[in-house]
């Protein structure tokens, strides 16, 4: 079995430059991802589990460069569909799994998924990647260490190629550049947030109310999905926070550190 870590939301998500790409900077979540398992087989035999379809299997496959065939099942830690990058997660482990090269990989993500994730990074939230290029924009520093607890608000979400509805963030990410303490980039995060709640909804969502009353440094989401990240120093959550969350109607509350920097 091979296991590639997914994300859970992004630290930002928006328009950027002059030609406007959609650029996000994700928020990586190593505790939680997608297993793949390729075992020999005369023809594809897919376990189904609501990550990708047979047809879609096979045309990644084949711009892996890889025949069609083999027996292969994917396990993803938590819902598709929750901006917690299962889909592409469990497509980069297939690849790793089936022994495909890692430089066609992002490429193949990309043909059948239309917009990706950064997962096929050994770093994928020290980037600037455009997520409708499959590639990066620029290198950034990465993240300071947080200790983060979240859930999933409302219903999934699956990512929309076409979608362009993003929020302009070209300030959030001059002011990322400079390689933020926890506090500033938790401001930053929730900045884009709210820009992008206020553009896309939920209007009735308590994540920022929940952030104050716990006493978090600020919060994060998935900019085109349910998951909703609250940030907190390492070792600073206070005790019982997945249940004020749980209460509150999240689902799938859970805890988990990310960030690489002091």
């Amino acid at each position: 079995m091979v296991f590639v870590a997914g994300h859970f939301g992004e630290w930002l998500q928006g328009l950027w430059g002059s030609e406007g790409r959609i650029a996000l900077v994700t928020m990586a979540c190593p505790a939680h991802g997608a297993w793949a398992d390729v075992g020999p087989a005369d023809r594809l035999l897919l376990e189904r589990t609501g990550l990708i379809d047979g047809d879609r299997c096979a045309r990644f496959l084949a711009a892996l460069g890889l025949p069609a065939r083999g027996r292969i099942r994917l396990s993803p830690d938590l819902p598709p569909g929750g901006g917690a990058g299962m889909s592409t997660a469990a497509l980069v482990a297939l690849a790793r799994a089936a022994g495909a090269p890692e430089e066609r990989i992002a490429a193949a993500c990309l043909a059948v998924e239309g917009a990706t994730d950064p997962l096929m990074l050994r770093l994928p939230d020290a980037v600037l990647w455009a997520p409708r290029e499959a590639r990066v924009l620029q290198e950034m520093p990465p993240p300071p260490r947080a200790e983060i607890v979240g859930g999933f608000w409302g219903p999934p979400v699956r990512t929309n190629p076409a979608d362009r509805r993003f929020p302009r963030i070209d300030d959030l990410i001059d002011a990322w550049m400079e390689g933020p303490d926890l506090h500033e980039a938790a401001r930053l995060a929730s900045l884009s947030a709210e820009r992008a709640t206020a553009l896309r909804g939920p209007a009735d969502e308590p994540t920022a109310d929940l952030a104050r009353r716990l006493g978090a440094l600020g919060f994060a989401r998935a900019h085109t999905g349910s998951a909703r990240a609250l940030i907190f120093a390492p070792g600073a959550v206070p005790d019982g926070a997945e249940t004020v969350l749980a209460a509150a109607g999240y689902a799938g509350c859970l805890r988990f550190r990310t960030g690489g920097r002091p």
